[in-house]
């Protein structure tokens, strides 16, 4: 495996294989064999398909021809994902990406007037542009989640039958105290998830209104032409900001994981509840 394959993950080999060309030759090596009724032309394609493989996957060209392929079709997926979770938020959350949006537009037009020796800083505040307006979709789409999370769960109603089940353990038979006792242990933790998410959506959305805060003083800026290193400087600190806080978001959303949540839901399942007790 050639240094590139490691550093991208890519096997170089498989994709010159499935080129769409090579399959094109293979297929006609096939059909002509098959109406000439000899091996001949499927011996040829053999040898020519080694000598291909065997030279075509190490081609710097070809390597970054497939790394450019992959690259365009990991974007498309993300902006995929992006349009699905915008159109997942609710209406408040659109207009507020929506006021944000207008506001990076800002800053692009003002800085557009830059000379051509500031290019290079307009550019990469582009690209952080971009990766900020793409956190900050990711960011509300979380806060979404754990608001509706948050909505449909009840945690006094927890505590309640948390503190009853513990009350109950003494009188009750061996096997059933068992039980509940795994049943008092989920329901702390869901308790802990609960308080989590809760943090959590505050984290979320301070993080938002600081994107916010930042972006309205770098459009204030960009009206009088601050020094675009400057400016690229608050972004890389935002960016950075972003990146922790997003890295906390899939923390918590983890928690959704734990493997307590797999347990049987006593709660779902009344029926279940009162053998349980009886």
């Amino acid at each position: 495996m050639s240094r590139d394959d490691k550093d991208e993950g890519l096997n170089y080999l498989k994709e010159a294989f499935h080129w769409q060309y090579n399959k094109i030759a293979l297929a006609g090596a096939v059909a002509f064999a098959a109406v000439s009724l000899s091996a001949l032309p499927l011996l040829l394609a053999a040898g020519l398909e080694l000598m291909y493989l065997s030279t075509v996957p190490h081609n710097r060209r070809f390597q970054r021809l497939v790394r450019s392929r992959k690259f365009e079709q990991e974007k498309l997926e993300r902006e995929r994902s992006l349009s699905a979770m915008f159109y997942e938020l609710p209406a408040e959350m659109r207009v507020r990406y929506g006021k944000l949006d207008a506001i990076c537009n800002a800053i692009r037009q003002n800085y557009s007037r830059l000379t051509s020796t500031s290019q290079m800083f307009v550019d990469q505040m582009e690209s952080k542009l971009q990766g900020l307006s793409q956190s900050y979709i990711r960011l509300l789409n979380s806060a979404f989640h754990h608001q509706d999370y948050l909505r449909v769960t009840n945690p006094d109603q927890i505590k309640k039958e948390c503190a009853q089940l513990e009350k109950d353990l003494p009188s009750e038979a061996p096997k059933v105290q068992e039980i509940n006792r795994k049943r008092v242990e989920i329901l702390h933790k869901r308790m802990e998830k609960y308080d989590k998410v809760r943090e959590n959506c505050q984290v979320i959305d301070a993080q938002c209104a600081a994107i916010e805060d930042v972006l309205q003083l770098i459009r204030d800026q960009s009206v009088t032409m601050h020094d675009p290193q400057q400016i690229s400087d608050h972004l890389d600190s935002l960016v950075k900001d972003v990146e922790q806080t997003e890295e906390t978001v899939r923390e918590v959303e983890s928690i959704f994981d734990i493997s307590p949540l797999a347990a049987p839901d006593f709660e779902s399942d009344p029926a279940q509840r009162n053998r349980v007790r009886s």
